[in-house]
This record gives C-alpha cells, structure tokens and sequence, in this order.
C-alpha cells in the first residue's frame, strides 16, 4: 500500500509571521482610515485593549468557539484539528486560561468521534457543572463527493492527497454506524473539567449551548433539523424535556434571561431566496455546499417570553445585520450581545441593552479587518475587573486555515 505524506506536508502554503504580521497591521491600518470618518460621528461606547491569534497550532482550521468563566478561569471550547471548514477530522477541544485570557494553555482534546465534531458550546452551571454540547455532522461528504468545487480551490496541488487522507478516515466507520454518530450530543464534568462523561444524547443544538435560568432550571433554547423549541432540565443537564416550541426557523439559537426574568431568544435567520437552476445544485454558499432550497441570510430575529418559556412573543427583528449572536447578562444586568459581520467591513460587533432586551443600542465595532466572510461565531466572558473577553474564529493573511481570534476590551 502507497505510504501517505505526514500531516505536516499536506498542510497549505503559509506565508512568512513577517509577511503575515506586516499584511495584518496594514490592514488593520487601512480599513481603520476608512472608518475614520464614521466612527469619530459615533458617541464613545466602548474601548478594545487589545486583539490577538490566541491558537497554538496554526497548521489546523479552528473554529466556533464557546467562552465561560468558572472559580476566576476562562475555559473555551471550540472545534480544532481541523483540515477546512467542514471535513472529517474536526474534534472538540478545550483551552483554559487562568490569567484573564492573557494565556493559553495547550488545547485538551474532549471529543472525537469518527466523523466531523463542530461547534461547540459551554455552560457552567449552579452546581458547577460544566456542560458541553457538539454537533457531529457528515456535510464534508458532499465536498468529498465534489472534491473540483472548493476542495481543489482549497488545497491546491495537494487536493489528491488530502481527499485520499479524507478517503481513509470513511474507512473507520461503516455508513450504518456514521449515522447513529451523527446528531447533536452532550459531554459533562462535575470536577472542574479534570474528567468528563461519556457523550450522550441531547434533544437540540444551538452553537453556544444552554443558559442557567434564576430558578435552577436550565434552558436549552435550539433546532432539531425540525422545529426551534425550548428544552429544559431540572437534574444539571442529563436529561431534557419540551417545554414549548420557538416561533423561529429551526437556526442557529443563542438563549439568556434577563435580570427581570424574560427569556430573551435570537437566531440567525434566513428568507427564501430565487431558486437556482436544477443543473446548478448542489451550489457552495460561503464555505459550505448545500442542496435544496436556497436562502438569503437576513441577520437576527428575536422571541420573549414573560411566563419562564411556556409561551413566546411573535418574532420580530432587531436591526442588526449580522449573525449568529451569543448573549450573555453582565455584572450590572445589562445584556450583551455579540455577533459576526459577513459583511464589509467583516470583523465582530456587539451590542447591548439596558431594558431587559426590548431594545439594543449603537452598534459597537470589535474588529473591522477580516480578510474573509468565514470569521464570526464571537462568544464573550466578563472578568473580575469588568473587562470583556470576546473570542471569535477567523481566517487569516496567507492561508485557508481559521484561527481563534480574541478581544480584550469595556464597556464606557
């Protein structure tokens, strides 16, 4: 049998950190004198510390981070090991930074199944647990049956050599036993994250996982491929059961109560776009192919409820652009949200409000100098101090390959 290549020599072309650092701030620069003139109009609403590349190894796409804090430390979770934005390696993966995200230590590997592991969320609950979903998915199969689409654009000259690599991760599993991998599922630790259960079964899954309600419930606001429904568990998340159904498309959710006790709920919407001919499909939509019906993404629609989820408000959008959001209550009881812009300037946003979600304010800008529309997914964490930590995917000057991008910065 033909011996492959080692990891390291498949890996795309990657550009000098000098030519790399010098492009970043370059751009950085540019796009900052293009905003120059908008951003001075706007009232100071926040200041951002500093930026920076917080992966370790800059040789796999890392995506779809998750933040939380637990006992003054920072944990994040996020999709690592990666070949591209969807393929056959992705794996669940943890960093815990004990000094405010100033460091990082060495990624600890949660979960790896036989097939792609992606977009992971984290909760610490009451109790202390930590809970982590995943999603394990087979979307890479569609690129590996239509390898001259964005598999040759990605890979280049090495294309046959990756698709013979993605050729023999299939051979791990039979299709049978692909399908019971595939689907949403659960990981636990009661013991600061030192060991963690076996995955499990969950009933849904939104990128960034459940929310802790005041009561002790936990509300698991997500999609089954079916519906948008709110699930809740009363034993520290092993098990759930529908408490209501979303009047939201079956999306990426992100859930939070406010300090009043309204359940606010967001997801990244989409609306019907013209059909493309039949000869057209499957098509590639950002770095994903898809089949079926086509759709516009249309930015972020909002659901509350005032009775603990039993029933919800008619949906309605919020005017912001970009998706998906995560939400998190601060200190003081203002909400945060944050959320990906795909759309020039691409970079990271956020938002906030002080009325308990019924309306949001200015849109503050993060970061405005993304090189491509595969960036977003931010979450955010508040320090001690007060200072936000933002963490966000992203891809970089000089290769395919996304890294975890992170933002220090507060509110004014």
């Amino acid at each position: 049998m033909k011996q492959l290549p080692p990891l390291s020599a498949l890996q795309p072309r990657f550009f000098p950190a000098s030519r790399f650092l010098a492009g970043f701030f370059l751009g950085a620069t540019l796009v900052s004198l293009r905003l120059s003139a908008t951003e001075t109009a706007l009232p100071v609403t926040h200041e951002v510390l500093d930026t920076k590349v917080i992966s370790h190894q800059p040789q796999y796409y890392d995506g779809w981070p998750t933040i939380a804090i637990r006992e003054g430390k920072l944990m994040l979770v996020y999709s690592g090991g990666r070949e591209d934005h969807v393929c056959p390696f992705g794996r669940l993966e943890c960093m815990v930074s004990s000094d405010g995200g100033n460091s990082w230590a060495w990624p600890q590997i949660l979960f790896d199944s036989a097939i792609d592991d992606r977009d992971s969320g984290i909760l610490v609950t009451r109790r202390g647990t930590i809970l982590v979903p995943v999603y394990s998915s087979l979307a890479y199969q569609i690129h590996y049956k239509h390898q001259n689409r964005r598999m040759k654009e990605v890979f280049g000259d090495a294309l046959a050599l990756h698709m013979e690599r993605w050729r023999i991760a299939e051979l791990r599993t039979t299709d049978a036993e692909k399908e019971k991998l595939r689907g949403p599922r659960m990981i636990r630790s009661t013991d600061g994250g030192i060991t963690w259960s076996a995955a499990y079964t969950v009933p849904c899954f939104s990128p960034h996982g459940p929310a802790q309600l005041a009561d002790g419930r936990i509300l698991y606001a997500g999609a089954n491929g079916k519906k948008a429904g709110a699930w809740i568990s009363n034993d520290d998340g092993l098990t759930w059961d529908l408490l209501s159904d979303l009047p939201l498309r079956a999306g990426e959710i992100h859930a939070v109560e406010a300090a009043d006790g309204t359940l606010i709920v967001q997801v990244r919407d989409k609306k019907p776009a013209p059909a493309a001919p039949a000869s057209a499909q499957p098509r590639t939509v950002g770095k994903s192919v898809e089949q079926g019906s086509p759709t516009i993404n249309t930015g972020i629609t909002q659901t509350e409820s005032k009775d603990g989820g039993r029933t919800w408000t008619s949906p309605h959008e919020i005017g912001v652009t970009g998706y998906p959001s995560h939400l998190v209550r601060l200190k003081d009881d203002v909400l945060l949200m944050t959320y990906g812009m795909r759309k020039k300037p691409l970079g990271i946003r956020a938002k906030t409000s002080k009325d308990h979600g019924q309306t949001w304010g200015p849109e503050m800008i993060l970061t405005s100098d993304g090189v491509s529309d595969d960036l977003g997914y931010p979450s955010t964490a508040q320090l001690p101090d007060e200072t936000l930590v933002t963490v966000w995917y992203e891809e970089r000057p000089g290769s395919h390959n996304a890294v975890l991008r992170q933002a220090k910065w507060k509110l004014r």
